[in-house]
C-alpha cells in the first residue's frame, strides 16, 4: 500500500516540471502527507490542465456515508478495471497525485523501520490516481485514491506493494479527457516502466501524521 507520501520541493519546481501556469493556491511545501488530507492533483478538463487540491481517500459518488474514505486511500491496478467502485473511474475520471517520495515501513526482528522512497532520476513525480465527486444537497467532496501495484524487485525487500509511478512521458496519456475502456487502461498501467528507485531510512517522527516538519524526509544517522 501507499500510506505516506511528501511533496517538499518549492512551487517553482512543480509547476515547471508538470507545465503549468500561474500559481498554486495555498502552496506549501509538505513532509509528511496522511490519508484524509488534502493532495495536490492535477486533472484535464478538456481544455487545460488544472492543479489543485483532492482530499485523499475516495468517496464515491454513490456513497451513503464519507468515511468509507478512509477505506479507499488506494486502489489495486491489477483488479481496479472490475471493482465497481473504480472502473467507472478508471475510464474517465483519473488525475496525476503529486510528490517526490514516498514512505514505507520495513519490517525486522522487533521493529518496523521507516524508509523514505524516491526516484533516482527526478526529484518530482506523479502517482497514478483515481477522484470522485461526492455530493449531497450543497455538499460537496472531491477525494482521490492513489493506484498501486506488485512490488518490483527493489520495493519488494521492503514491501509487498508499491504505487504505481508514472513516467513523464506517460502523464499527460493517463489524464487524458478521452473516455477509455477500464481493460484498456489496466493494460495502459500494466505495460509502464517501472523507473529506478532508490531509498535511505529515516526518523520514526513519521509513524505520527502530526509531525510534518523537514526532519521527516532527513536520511537517518546510523
Amino acid at each position: 500500500m501507499c500510506g505516506r507520501f511528501a511533496m517538499s520541493v518549492s512551487e517553482l519546481e512543480i509547476l515547471q516540471e508538470f507545465g503549468i501556469e500561474g500559481e498554486i493556491p495555498d502552496f506549501q511545501p509538505r513532509f509528511n502527507i496522511a490519508p484524509g488530507q488534502k493532495v495536490l492533483t492535477i486533472i484535464h478538463d478538456g481544455n487545460t490542465k488544472r492543479i489543485g487540491y483532492l482530499k485523499w481517500g475516495l468517496v464515491p459518488s454513490w456513497a451513503k456515508d464519507t468515511k468509507i474514505g478512509y477505506k479507499i486511500i488506494n486502489a489495486r491496478s491489477e483488479s481496479a478495471h472490475e471493482k465497481p467502485s473504480f472502473k467507472k473511474l478508471l475510464a474517465s475520471k483519473r488525475c496525476l497525485i503529486l510528490a517526490d517520495s514516498f514512505y514505507e515501513w520495513k519490517k525486522q526482528e522487533s521493529s518496523k523501520q521507516p524508509k523514505r522512497i524516491y526516484l533516482k532520476n527526478r526529484k518530482v513525480f506523479a502517482f497514478a490516481g483515481l477522484w470522485d465527486k461526492w455530493q449531497l444537497d450543497d455538499q460537496q467532496l472531491f477525494t482521490c485514491t492513489i493506484l498501486t501495484r506488485k512490488a518490483n524487485n527493489f520495493m519488494g525487500k521492503i514491501h509487498e506493494r508499491m504505487p504505481v509511478i508514472l513516467p513523464k512521458e506517460k502523464q499527460d496519456d493517463w489524464i487524458t479527457p478521452i473516455k477509455r475502456e477500464p481493460s484498456y487502461m489496466h493494460d495502459f498501467i500494466e505495460n509502464l516502466q517501472i523507473e529506478e528507485l532508490d531509498a535511505y531510512n529515516v526518523s520514526d517522527i513519521v509513524n505520527s501524521a502530526k509531525n510534518d516538519c523537514k526532519e521527516c524526509i532527513e536520511p537517518l544517522l546510523n
